[in-house]
């Protein structure tokens, strides 16, 4: 990754932090005002040691006896995560997966917003009928420039996607959330998250073996 001036946390405690933040949300909107490190790691399904260790990364949390102010460290991490704003994202690929992401509504709440997705056929009649414009691949790189997008999601076939993910690193994506079933090739400071759902159902079948 391109180097900052704060300091970089570690890729598995940026995923705790996300788990922290969705334990936090309801009791923000139970309107509890403060909880306990051991209360907070035993629902995030963490110890309170590594918790008190996550959040140290960016700062003191919490005082002795009463625990941490629950919409303080909300707001804090959420800024650490970068998602007290919308942030922008492009989807490329307009197949069934891609359709039923751009259909889903809960990105917003938790902080993005798909502003347009992209096909090499965006004009192909589709069955759902959804709210983002559908463009051409030939008009990304403007798209992209314009809106200052920094992250796609991927959801072409396996055989383009390598291709997609050159043309999106060249237009200035650092970040790609990749559901094309291979690995990408991308340079230092490009970060890519795959999510393949064939693997993570063989790791289940593994834990459920007699």
């Amino acid at each position: 990754m391109k180097k900052s001036s704060k300091p970089q946390i570690p890729r598995k405690t940026v995923y705790r932090l996300s788990t922290y933040l969705r334990c936090l949300a309801p009791l923000k909107e139970k309107k509890i005002q403060t909880v306990s490190s051991d209360a907070l790691a035993k629902v995030a399904g963490v110890k309170p040691t590594q918790l008190r260790k996550d959040l140290a990364c960016f700062g003191t949390f919490g005082t002795r006896g009463l625990g941490y102010d629950v919409a303080e460290l909300s707001r804090r991490i959420s800024d650490e995560l970068g998602t007290s704003s919308l942030q922008p994202v492009i989807l490329v690929g307009l197949g069934n997966l891609g359709m039923a992401l751009l259909s889903y509504r809960g990105f917003e709440k938790e902080g993005f917003e798909i502003l347009a997705a992209f096909d090499a056929e965006p004009a192909r009649r589709r069955d759902k009928q959804i709210k983002q414009p559908l463009l051409g691949m030939d008009k990304l790189r403007e798209f992209v420039r314009t809106n200052l997008v920094k992250m796609a999601i991927l959801t072409v076939p396996a055989e383009a996607a390598q291709e997609v993910a050159n043309t999106l690193v060249r237009f200035g994506i650092v970040g790609i959330l990749n559901f094309s079933p291979i690995v990408l090739h991308v340079p230092e400071d490009v970060m890519v998250n795959n999510v393949n759902l064939a693997i993570e159902l063989e790791n289940l079948s593994y834990f459920i073996q007699e």
